[in-house]
C-alpha cells in the first residue's frame, strides 16, 4: 500500500518513497559499530577533531520547517568546547540576515558538521541551541582584538564520526581533482545577471566584495 506524501513537489516524481519500511528494503540495516558509535558526549577523539576544524556547517530549522544551512569559520579551535556536552560558536560579521539566529529562537535543534583540512573523516554533532552573550563567554572567543556581540551555545545529544565516503567520491582535498577557478563565473558577475544589473557594476562588485573579505572579517 502506498503512503500519501507528506511533502510535495512542483515536479511530478512517479515514484516517491513515502514509507520508513521501504527505505529500510532499499538501504538495508546499520551495522552495530554504526550504531555503537553514536556518543552522549564529548570524549577525546571529539575533542580533538573540533580544535582542529577551522570550518563547520551549521544546521537549523524554524518553527514552519524552514531550514537553512550556514557555514562558520574561523582558526582552529574557534569553537570553544566548555565540558562534555557544551560547545559555544562565536558570530563573526557576515552579512546579517540572521537566518540561523532567527530558527534557533523559534527551534532551538541544530545539526552541525565538522570539517578538517585533509581529513575526509567529518564529525556530526546534534543538539539543543541557545543564543548567549555572557562576557566572560565571548571575551574567550574573541579572535584579531575582536569580541563577538554574540555566540551559539550548543548542548550535545548525539556525536559520533561520519565515514570519508561522500569526500572520497567527491575528491574534495585531491587538488587535481578540482575545477579551474574560471569554470564558474565571478560573484559579481553572478549578482549582476541575477539581479539584472548593469554590465559595468562587476568590476565594482567584485571590488567591493573583495575589500569586505580583506578588511572586514572580523
Amino acid at each position: 500500500m502506498t503512503a500519501t506524501p507528506t511533502t510535495t513537489l512542483s515536479y511530478a516524481f512517479r515514484q516517491p518513497v513515502t514509507s520508513l519500511d521501504d527505505v529500510r528494503d532499499m538501504i538495508g540495516e546499520p551495522s552495530e559499530l554504526v550504531l555503537r558509535k553514536e556518543l552522549s558526549r564529548l570524549y577525546a577523539h571529539c575533542r580533538a577533531f573540533i580544535a582542529h576544524a577551522p570550518f563547520l556547517l551549521l544546521g537549523t530549522a524554524g518553527a514552519s520547517g524552514r531550514c537553512d544551512v550556514s557555514p562558520r569559520g574561523d582558526a582552529p579551535g574557534f569553537v570553544l568546547v566548555l565540558d562534555d556536552t557544551t560547545i559555544v560558536i562565536p558570530d563573526r560579521p557576515g552579512n546579517k540576515r540572521i537566518d540561523s539566529f532567527q530558527n534557533i529562537i523559534e527551534n532551538g535543534h541544530v545539526g552541525l558538521l565538522f570539517v578538517v583540512p585533509g581529513v575526509e573523516e567529518t564529525l556530526r554533532l546534534n543538539g539543543r541551541a541557545l543564543l548567549v552573550r555572557d562576557p566572560d563567554i565571548l571575551e574567550r572567543l574573541s579572535a584579531q582584538g575582536k569580541t563577538p556581540s554574540i555566540a551559539i551555545a550548543v548542548e550535545v545529544e548525539e556525536v559520533f564520526l561520519h565515514c570519508a565516503k561522500a569526500f572520497r567520491r567527491a575528491k574534495l582535498w585531491n587538488t587535481e581533482a578540482w575545477p579551474e577557478r574560471s569554470a564558474l563565473p565571478t560573484l559579481g558577475k553572478m549578482l549582476t545577471d541575477q539581479l539584472h544589473l548593469d554590465e559595468s557594476t562587476i568590476a565594482d562588485l567584485d571590488c567591493a566584495i573583495e575589500e569586505a573579505y580583506v578588511k572586514r572579517l572580523y
